[in-house]
């Protein structure tokens, strides 16, 4: 496997920030953050923290930051077009790894192949789009790390595996990175980058998310020298794998104002607008006659059921196809 570099759309963010033009945004980013210097200060003098404990103080200075972030995630947050790109780049990067990565793609040893583990962190990762504070998304990555690190350690007892380090790390955690596939992961990892106090990003929390901020990067960048993969494996892969996830599929959105679906009446043509949207297996379109009674159909929603029937038929078959020639050729090398 290629080893990680550390160069990533962070770096090229800094790179932008370094550019007199940016001058407006580094100075929000700096205010925001003597605002909390600042704060921290005032805090510590008020009578009414003046005999708190230093715990105390910093609960308080926590209590802060989270009020603040939660009141200015709106514009902070993915606030500009080219975080979400990156986040759709990413995730859709996942989706196509997801469907054939293993973890001896990554090197990863097999005392280090814990399914369970690896669920636990995955989902303690998937947590980190649902919270609005830079220390509550920073926590659901420190737990999701030390996590890992237990299973190095567990592993490492049990399994009289040599402790590899950062070597051992960084793989496992790029593959519980793609198992997870956590939202906007870019913007998640900026905000707490940007907006996180700078006291706080210390010691284990400045390790992890260094850490997953690599393992952003390495996927962004992941090819088949990436891996332990022949090239025409990875590429037939990848090209099956969008196979998969852009099946192209005609839906429809009923329009009827009494009910979803209303009382379709009519004998003849439904009252469906035909929309065409673009579809993936991780679900984002719309299926109305899911919910629909047979009573409610009509003559035209038949006609078009049968074509979208055939039309599912037609990919399925087309898929089957090239899952088949993909298997033959691996079969073959």
């Amino acid at each position: 496997m290629e080893t990680v570099t550390h160069s990533s759309p962070f770096d090229s963010f800094l790179d932008r920030m370094r550019n007199p033009a940016s001058l407006d945004l580094v100075r929000s980013i700096k205010r925001i953050q003597e605002f909390f210097q600042t704060m921290e200060d005032a805090i510590r003098d008020h009578p009414l923290w003046a005999s708190s404990s230093d715990d105390e103080t910093d609960n308080a200075l926590e209590g802060l930051e989270k009020y603040v972030m939660t009141k200015l995630h709106s514009r902070t947050f993915a606030s500009t077009p080219e975080d979400v790109k990156i986040d759709a780049e990413i995730s859709e990067k996942i989706s196509l790894l997801q469907t054939f990565l293993r973890p001896q793609h990554l090197d990863i040893p097999s005392a280090l192949q814990n399914e369970a583990a690896w669920l636990l962190a995955e989902k303690e990762l998937k947590k980190i789009n649902a919270f609005k504070a830079p220390r509550d998304k920073l926590l659901c990555i420190i737990n999701c790390s030390r996590v890992i690190n237990n299973l190095l350690l567990n592993a490492s007892i049990s399994e009289d595996h040599v402790p590899g380090g950062a070597d051992d790390f960084l793989p496992v955690l790029i593959y519980v990175t793609i198992k997870a596939n956590p939202p906007q992961l870019h913007s998640n990892l900026k905000s707490i980058q940007l907006y996180r106090r700078q006291s706080k990003l210390v010691s284990e929390a400045a390790y992890y998310l260094t850490n997953l901020v690599s393992a952003k990067s390495f996927i962004l960048d992941l090819n088949a020298k990436s891996l332990s993969i022949e090239e025409s494996e990875f590429m037939e892969s990848m090209e099956a794998a969008r196979l998969v996830n852009r099946v192209p599929q005609e839906t429809v959105t009923t329009i009827d104002n009494r009910s979803k679906f209303g009382k379709l009446m009519d004998p003849g043509p439904s009252t469906l607008l035909h929309v065409k949207t673009q579809t993936n297996i991780n679900g984002g379109s719309n299926y109305p006659y899911m919910e629909a009674e047979a009573g409610e159909l009509t003559v035209g929603d038949v006609e078009r059921l049968l074509s979208l029937y055939k039309d599912v038929v037609t990919k399925y078959t087309s898929l089957c196809n090239t899952v088949r020639h993909l298997s033959v050729s691996r079969t073959q090398t």
